[in-house]
């Protein structure tokens, strides 16, 4: 007779962990559901859809896994009790080093994993946009910030830093996934950092 339901070491933490994975290293429409049942330690269907409920119920709950599990690189962007420049640079550091760290999917899941969708898939890159979209937002609250403070100058070209800043980050994943290494983004992290000091106001430098 064949066996149905939970394989009896069935962990959904460490399930979830493996389809999280390979969401991020494939993609959503890319990954299988085979793939999955396997990756998930021979996982059944049944017990799939039991758990999930649907291969999209189980990305959503991937993805925000990811974002419990990694997403905190960019945590630093709202932090108060940072200066708005250490803010920035924490958070682009924190996340080239993820980005690129040799024991995880390079790039980031929230650029990689819906990039490309099909029309009946669209409300799920509109999911992971609204997340990237939220990391603008932090962007332009640590340049905000920093205006206010006295950190950069009124005048500063706020929306060219924010824009860039972001570039950066969303870049960082093809450049991951090409194996540009981590001392090249750095290098690129240091000339923004340089750019905003360009457009300080006399406290720029602070750490």
């Amino acid at each position: 007779m064949t066996r149905t339901g939970r394989p009896p070491q069935f962990d959904r933490n460490d399930a979830l962990d493996a389809a999280m994975r390979l969401f991020w290293h494939q993609g959503y429409e890319s990954t299988s559901l085979n793939q999955l049942k396997q990756a998930m330690g021979g996982l059944s269907a049944a017990s799939l859809y039991g758990a999930f409920g649907s291969k999209e119920g189980l990305y959503r709950e991937a993805l925000s896994h990811y974002m419990e599990m990694h997403g905190q690189v960019i945590a630093a962007l709202r932090d108060e009790t940072l200066v708005p420049r250490t803010a920035l640079e924490r958070a682009l550091r924190q996340s080239a080093r993820l980005q690129t760290d040799p024991d995880l999917p390079k790039g980031c899941m929230l650029v990689l994993s819906a990039a490309n969708a099909s029309p009946e898939n669209a409300h799920l890159q509109a999911l992971v946009a609204a997340e990237r979209q939220r990391t603008r937002d932090g962007v332009r609250h640590c340049l905000d910030r920093a205006v206010a403070s006295g950190e950069l100058r009124p005048d500063a070209d706020l929306d060219g830093l924010a824009t860039l800043a972001d570039a950066l980050l969303v870049g960082m994943s093809v450049q991951a996934r090409d194996g540009v290494p981590l001392t090249a983004i750095e290098a690129a992290i240091s000339s923004l950092l340089l750019l905003w000091d360009a457009n300080g106001a006399g406290m720029s430098g602070q750490r």
